[in-house]
């Protein structure tokens, strides 16, 4: 089990709407607790949602080894516990309710605010074990469990496959696809219509840092330098390994939507933007 990772977006409400805070990233294992709320110098918090709807310590995310739980310490409000990549699947998490399990892999946490909208952060949670499917009719002591556990129902696997398309398609001559890409590309997918790309960036890490456990800084806001050549580096990592292991096959790509337009090499079109170096 690889841990919990914890995102808090900048925050929107601000003078004009505009938005506020810096974002934060938490990374928590087995046994680790992050709590949230409106905080103040006595009751210091790790998640800080600034909202006088909000308890100075709403609550707090407590991580087990194969899931995580959410407290919630209000009096007064229940929080939600959505699962952006089902079919509006959530859970209501009620007032003074300790510990309960959240079964999603990733998660979006909702509590109410005065300001007529929402305060989010999302989770995403333990590394899921999936059983090897050939050892299910052994015994428990003598399965085995697989080395690259994917979900290939998740986001994150889609955005995996169409870091993949290129290869797997034999362009050959195109770069790893970038994040505006990726949001390109998926943009006319169903569950991806309002896919955005601090989104993207962060299920890239999610697969490298948790479910490939590649050793590379984390993704940065594009530009150049080297930066860029690093962000280049952790894709051609994830490209190479769920090739090479055949994590992600030519079947795969039916789960992406179908492209638009023809490219001047023929095949059934081009990558958005193939004709841009990077």
């Amino acid at each position: 089990m690889s841990g919990v990772v914890v995102h808090l977006p900048r925050v929107g409400g601000g003078v004009g709407g505009v938005p506020f805070g810096d974002p934060v990233t938490l990374r928590l294992g087995p046994g680790e607790v992050a709590r949230f709320g409106r905080g103040s110098a006595t009751t210091p918090v790790e998640l800080r949602l600034d909202d006088a709807a909000i308890s100075r310590l709403a609550g707090e995310i407590r991580v087990t080894d194969d899931h995580w739980q959410l407290s919630n310490h209000s009096g007064t409000q229940s929080y939600l516990v959505e699962n952006p990549e089902g079919a509006g699947e959530y859970l209501r998490v009620p007032p003074r309710r300790a510990g309960a399990p959240i079964p999603f892999e990733f998660s979006r946490v909702v509590l109410p605010t005065r300001r007529g909208t929402t305060v989010a952060f999302q989770v995403f949670a333990p590394d899921h074990v999936y059983l090897d499917p050939d050892g299910m009719a052994g015994e428990w002591g003598s399965r085995t469990v697989m080395a690259y556990s994917l979900d290939e129902t998740a986001l994150y696997f889609l955005v995996l496959v169409a870091l993949c398309e290129p290869r797997l398609r034999d362009e050959s001559p195109v770069a790893v696809p970038t994040t505006p890409q990726i949001v390109e590309r998926l943009r006319s997918h169903a569950a991806c219509g309002q896919l955005k790309a601090r989104a993207v960036s962060s299920h890239i890490d999610y697969l490298a840092e948790e479910k490939m456990r590649i050793s590379a800084p984390p993704e940065r806001p594009s530009g150049a330098g080297a930066g860029g050549a690093r962000r280049n580096g952790k894709r051609e990592a994830l490209v190479g390994i769920a090739l090479r292991f055949g994590l992600v096959r030519e079947e795969h790509l039916a789960l992406l939507p179908p492209r638009c337009g023809r490219g001047t090499g023929g095949g059934d079109g081009a990558w958005p933007g193939r004709h841009i170096g990077n």
